[in-house]
Formats: structure tokens, C-alpha cells, sequence
């Protein structure tokens, strides 16, 4: 088997993963509401762009507060807190296999 069979093995079990399908579900559902839709979208642009600026090296403290603040006001409804946390646990499991990929090569990286 070579390398890119391997891959593609790899995607179709990932997209069998609990992980995945859960997290896919929820996504859909938030999807079928505009209105949490909007607000995970709006939380997701703050979001990012208090990623760019931390990567620069820049701090926002105001940007950073209404992060916070949005993130508490959304996860007090059910169905956005379990979005979040399912969203959390995918990343996980791509971050855990990105990293035994990584661990598998690293003496070619350094």
C-alpha cells in the first residue's frame, strides 16, 4: 500500500470517527437555525481575528473581553455549549494524529 492509500484510508475512517459524526450532526443542527448560526459566526470572526493579532504579537484586551464575554453568552444555550464542546473534541483527534504524523518524520524536520 503506498503513502497516499494510506492517506485516503485515514480520511474515510476519520469521517466514520464518533468525533466527526457527532460533531458533524451538531454543525448541521446549528445550521438549521439562522439566528445561533449568526452568532457562531460572529464569535468565530472575533475569534480569528484574536488569533491573527496574538500571532503578531499583539494583544487587544477589549477584543479578548468581548470574546469572553460573547463565548459565556453562548454557551449558556445548550445546543451552542455542546457545538463548542464537540467542536473541541474533533480538534483533538486531528491534532492527535497530525502529531503521531509529525512525531513518525520529525528527524527529517529538525
Amino acid at each position: 500500500m503506498n503513502v497516499y492509500d494510506t492517506a485516503n484510508n485515514l480520511a474515510e475512517e476519520l469521517k466514520k470517527s464518533k468525533e466527526y459524526l457527532d460533531y458533524k450532526k451538531a454543525k448541521e443542527e446549528i445550521n438549521q437555525d439562522p439566528e445561533m448560526k449568526k452568532k457562531i459566526e460572529e464569535f468565530e470572526k472575533i475569534r480569528y481575528d484574536a488569533q491573527v493579532l496574538s500571532m503578531k504579537g499583539e494583544k487587544n484586551e477589549e477584543k479578548m473581553k468581548k470574546l469572553q464575554e460573547l463565548y459565556q453568552m453562548l454557551v449558556e444555550n445548550k445546543g451552542i455549549k455542546e457545538y463548542f464542546d464537540l467542536e473541541v473534541k474533533f480538534n483533538v483527534l486531528l491534532s492527535d494524529v497530525n502529531k503521531i504524523i509529525g512525531e513518525a518524520v520529525k528527524d527529517v524536520l529538525v
